[in-house]
C-alpha cells in the first residue's frame, strides 16, 4: 500500500469517526436527562486509636498498636496527643502512649436520574428492545428493562402492544443509592 492509499484510508476513518460523533451528539440531544441528589440524615461514629511510640523522627512515626501490630506513619502532622496534651513529633520518645480520636460522618444519598424520549416506533422486538425514529429523523435502539411501560395515546402499555409507526413517549427513572463518608 503506497502512502497515497494510506492517506485516503486515514481520511475515510477520520470522516467516519466525525460522522459517528455527530450522530452521537444528535442522539443525546433527543433524550432529555435530569438528575437530582437527595441526602438522608447523617450519622456520626467516634473511635479512639491508641498506640505506643516505637520510633519518631522528623515526620516519620512508628507505633505499636494495642492489638500488637506495628504501623509506620510517613508525613505525620507536627503534633500528637500524649496524655491529653499536644506534643511536637520531635519530642516523642519510645514508650510514650499516643491516642487519636476519629470522628466519621456518614451521609446516605440517592441519585435519581430521569430520562425522557419521544419518537415513532421503527421496529420492536418485545420484550428486549425498541428502535425509535427520533424527532431529528435518526433511529436509536433502546434496551427495555423487565418492568418497562411506555405511553401510547395517553395509555400505559408494555412492549408487546407496540407496533411500527406508533408515536410513544417513554420515561426511565434510575435510582442509585450511595453514601458520602467524611472522617
Amino acid at each position: 500500500m503506497n502512502s497515497l492509499q494510506l492517506t485516503r484510508k486515514l481520511n475515510h476513518l477520520v470522516m467516519a469517526g466525525i460522522a459517528c460523533m455527530s450522530f452521537a451528539v444528535a442522539m443525546n440531544a433527543q433524550v432529555k436527562t435530569e438528575s437530582n441528589i437527595t441526602h438522608g440524615p447523617a450519622t456520626k461514629s467516634v473511635s479512639v486509636d491508641r498506640g505506643e511510640v516505637v520510633y519518631a523522627s522528623g515526620s516519620d512515626l512508628v507505633l505499636k498498636k494495642d492489638n500488637g501490630t506495628i504501623v509506620h506513619f510517613a508525613n505525620v502532622s507536627d503534633t500528637a496527643t500524649v496524655d491529653g496534651k499536644q506534643v511536637a513529633i520531635d519530642d516523642l520518645e519510645p514508650g510514650m502512649k499516643l491516642e487519636r480520636t476519629i470522628t466519621t460522618t456518614t451521609t446516605p444519598h440517592t441519585v435519581t436520574t430521569v430520562q425522557t424520549v419521544t419518537g415513532k416506533v421503527w421496529h420492536v422486538n418485545p420484550p428486549h428492545f425498541v428502535i425509535l425514529t427520533l424527532e431529528d429523523g435518526t433511529n436509536h435502539k433502546f434496551d427495555l428493562p423487565n418492568d418497562h411501560k411506555v405511553f401510547v395515546d395517553g395509555r400505559l402499555v408494555d412492549a408487546w402492544a407496540l407496533k411500527k409507526g406508533m408515536r410513544i413517549s417513554a420515561t426511565r427513572v434510575i435510582e442509585a443509592p450511595g453514601t458520602v463518608v467524611a472522617g
